[in-house]
């Protein structure tokens, strides 16, 4: 009871949130209990909670990273379908939270719709992607032809048929809190669903800056909490107590240079660097290609303040090491405040964690809280410094036309080299 008491001054409850408990009926969150294997317990019994939970935590966490380089093992198909499966784990873990929250209401449909709601929109973002990257298997089947040619309208018949259902699915008495669960499934859709799709569109442009960016934040996390284990005294939020100023500053420079070791590794093989491309004569993934200038080792002059200290003038790096400075800082300056806003998130319903799935870590969303924030950071990054013009993505499109709006853009085309000299050039060579 102390300790419940003290977490609630900890949350810093006001009357306001009182009031919003008992509008939803007052429920009782979402209850935790001890998942730490039988084995793990007889087997840390002598030591104190402090230290069971390092070594439990330690444990499992070099359990995940094993797993980790398995799926990376087993290449770019697997990836993507575990990145679903983490996708729908994570949706049913936060819609799992509203629909124990607000049970006391029976709400017809939720549950069912909160699916529905789901399955439109990993059609919608995952069809145009699958259009993208496999668009000449779209093009040899048939039905396939046929969702890619009217996909958005299909995602949009889909989303409607469940806006209405919506609607019909109305009570009365019940109306405020049957939209506020309706945001709540939109909003855990715009977090989980989305993040997701980027993740997989990182995967296509090279399993690179999918590897680094996932790894940086994994790195930031443990050493953030190995520096505050045992050096931690400032508190660094109150959102999360046991976050020190200690392992903030500690898992920056950790990442960092962890950053730094892991893109001059991987930049040297091209199964990390070249996009992933799907071959249409073997039906299966490639990994092949000439490494970009982002991945060829360059000379760099050292800065004049550094002659001294490091006693270089030149040293040679790849241009990807420098472009991974910035994804390790934004790993560990932002990326945990992800984990501060699911932190937030999970004491506004009194909860430890999303759920109980990993001992000693909690839910999956407890793991990927701060990796779905960096998703969308590389993509965005990608987008704006390192992805150009996608010629084979026009071509593609221009595929798609009909035969005289080929041969219109050819023949403009054609006349518009020819103007530039281009074409009379590659003619004479």
């Amino acid at each position: 009871l102390q300790e419940s008491e003290s977490e609630n001054r900890l949350d810093g409850e006001t009357a306001s949130d009182s009031e919003s408990k008992s509008e939803f009926g007052g429920s009782s969150p979402v209850p935790t209990s001890d998942d730490t294997p039988e084995v793990l317990n007889r087997a840390l019994s002598n030591l104190s909670s402090r230290w069971k939970n390092w070594w439990v935590r330690g444990i499992l966490t070099l359990a995940m990273i094993t797993f980790f380089f398995i799926i990376i093992y087993l290449g770019p198909m697997v990836l993507m379908t575990i990145v679903m499966c983490v996708q729908i784990k994570c949706f049913h873990e936060i819609i799992t939270i509203g629909y124990n929250v607000y049970h006391s209401y029976d709400l017809p449909w939720f549950r069912t719709l909160s699916w529905y709601f789901l399955l439109c929109v990993n059609y919608f973002f995952y069809g145009e992607t699958v259009t993208d990257y496999f668009f000449t298997l779209v093009q040899r089947e048939e039905p396939l032809r046929i969702l890619s040619k009217y996909h958005r309208f299909i995602s949009f018949a889909l989303y409607l048929t469940g806006f209405c259902m919506f609607v019909l699915s109305l009570v009365k008495k019940h109306y405020r809190l049957q939209f506020y669960m309706f945001g709540w499934t939109h909003v855990t859709l715009l977090i989980v669903v989305t993040q997701s799709h980027l993740i997989i569109h990182n995967l296509f442009e090279g399993m690179i800056w999918f590897i680094v960016p996932i790894s940086c934040v994994i790195c930031n996390d443990i050493m953030a909490y190995m520096f505050g284990f045992f050096f931690g005294r400032t508190p660094l939020i109150k959102l999360s107590p046991k976050k020190t100023w200690e392992g903030f500053i500690g898992g920056f420079f950790s990442t960092v240079l962890f950053g730094l070791l892991l893109s001059y590794v991987m930049s040297g093989y091209r199964c990390f660097t070249c996009p992933v491309e799907f071959n249409n004569d073997t039906n299966s993934f490639t990994v092949d290609c000439e490494p970009s200038e982002l991945f060829q080792l360059q000379e760099y002059n050292v800065p004049v303040l550094l002659h001294s200290v490091l006693g270089w003038r030149t040293v040679r790096m790849y241009p990807f090491q420098i472009h991974s400075i910035a994804l390790s800082t934004f790993a560990s300056l932002i990326g945990p405040f992800g984990g501060f806003f699911a932190s937030g998130f999970k004491r506004a319903f009194k909860i430890k964690d999303f759920a109980n799935t990993i001992p000693g870590h909690g839910g999956i969303m407890d793991r990927f809280d701060c990796q779905y924030l960096m998703a969308t950071f590389v993509n965005v990054y990608i987008a704006s410094f390192i992805r150009g013009p996608n010629p084979s993505k026009l071509i593609q499109q221009f595929l798609t036309l009909r035969p005289e709006q080929q041969l219109h853009i050819f023949n403009t085309l054609k006349a518009h080299l020819v103007d530039r000299g281009v074409l009379a050039s590659l003619e004479d060579a």
